[in-house]
């Protein structure tokens, strides 16, 4: 029987991709596309629903879509009344909604969730023993990381609870590698493409990456099968933090010491990426991600290594750089 798809955060470019991507499975005869605000991408033949995270819009669009799959890749987050992103806990909540929606509904059989390996910052394994001093530890360290991280914890946490309520359904859920690629906007190559990049003396992170492509295809790929667990996604190999900033070009180290550091991240604002000592330790995986079992499990592997992912984030910005220098070099018309 032909599934109907249903994905939430296509505003996002990975999420508009998935959507585009499922389209012309045999398998798939719908794919219905969710998400807070409007998608800057095309959807092909998707239909969009747009839902709000206060009205339980989110739980009508997977009732009234009748899905059989849902692939949570993450709604975008809603501007507040003076303009700005309001990122206190919208995550959580359209995780929740959504997971709500789930366990409620009679024809929801599949629910693939995008989590971010980030949460290994915040959580300890099910069935680790781990003493309580280093679980203080970790829970005060754990509230100066990323609010991405945290809230990807959190909702992994819901996720668990779900999969007890209702085992019927089969689960999974996607710890990312940080993406990257020639498309890709995030606070890591934000962070990345300043002129003038605030490091740690001294911490040179190794980063391991995934490639846009193999993160759109381990999606696809994963919704379409009946395969259960928590899987690590990423591309083989690492590269330092001080050689991914000599591969740019572009962008100089700033060594800081930490209250330097933590004055600039008091004067960053807006900026998703702050710079405290802390969220700058987080850059980096501390080992080498074990992506074997997804391999395993899809008959699937990496297009791309970490640094083959890095180079076309490179290249594609060197491209777009030369058009903007030409631009700016171009004489204006004279009248």
């Amino acid at each position: 029987m032909a599934r109907v798809v249903l994905v939430t955060g296509v505003s996002d470019y990975l999420g508009a991709r998935v959507a585009t991507a499922l389209q012309d499975h045999p398998e798939v005869a719908r794919v219905v596309g969710v998400d807070s605000v409007e998608p800057e991408h095309p959807l092909g033949r998707a239909e969009f629903i747009r839902a709000e995270l206060h009205d339980g819009s989110l739980a009508e669009a997977v009732q009234d879509s009748g899905a059989d799959t849902v692939l949570h890749l993450r709604l975008a987050l809603a501007p507040s009344h003076n303009g700005r992103e309001d990122r206190t806990g919208n995550g959580v909540l359209g995780t929740m909604q959504l997971l709500a929606a789930c366990q409620r509904s009679t024809t929801v059989r599949r629910l693939v969730v995008r989590s971010t390996v980030a949460v290994y910052d915040c959580l300890s394994e099910p069935g680790q023993s781990v003493p309580e001093a280093t679980k203080a530890r970790a829970r005060k360290a754990a509230r100066a990381r990323l609010h991405e991280a945290m809230e990807a914890a959190k909702a992994e946490r819901y996720v668990r609870g779900l999969a007890r309520r209702r085992p019927d359904l089969s689960i999974a859920v996607l710890r990312f590698a940080d993406l990257m690629g020639p498309s890709v906007d995030s606070p890591l190559t934000r962070y990345l493409g300043r002129r003038w990049v605030p490091v740690l003396p001294g911490h040179d992170p190794r980063m391991q990456f995934l490639h846009e492509d193999d993160g759109v295809e381990v999606i696809r790929r994963m919704a379409l099968v009946d395969r259960e667990g928590v899987f690590d996604v990423a591309a083989p190999g690492t590269i330092p933090l001080s050689q991914c900033l000599r591969r740019t070009g572009r962008s100089m180290k700033l060594p800081m010491p930490a209250p330097g550091l933590r004055v600039l991240s008091s004067l960053a604002g807006r900026d998703r990426l702050a710079y405290s000592p802390e969220q700058l330790r987080r850059l980096g995986t501390p080992r080498m991600l074990d992506c074997t079992e997804v391999q395993r499990v899809l008959n699937w592997s990496p297009t791309y290594t970490s640094q083959e992912a890095f180079d076309s984030y490179v290249a594609a910005w060197a491209a777009t750089s030369r058009v903007l220098s030409v631009r700016r070099r171009r004489p204006a018309r004279s009248t």
